[in-house]
């Protein structure tokens, strides 16, 4: 499979020691996903679509997402169709 970097908006919180969460999921054609629980945070780089940031894994809908923040810019690992 091949994938792609897709760029989202992103509702999230900021902590007050400046950490970041984030909490919804906005896709381009209107839907939106809340995510349930934020399960880790750590500096990585996606393998799949390129680029590197601050990964975050999400539980949303009871599935495991990773959604990376890239400088000021959040993605997902969009799957190309062929």
């Amino acid at each position: 499979m091949k994938y792609k970097k897709k760029y989202v908006e992103v509702t999230a919180k900021f902590d007050t020691e400046g950490r970041v969460f984030p909490l919804k999921i906005l896709w381009e054609d209107g839907s939106s996903y809340f995510i349930d629980k934020v399960l880790d945070v750590r500096p990585a780089a996606s393998l799949k679509a390129g680029g590197a940031g601050i990964r975050y894994t999400c539980r949303i809908n009871m599935v495991e997402r990773f959604l990376f923040l890239e400088e000021s810019r959040w993605f997902v690992e969009e799957i190309l169709k062929d």
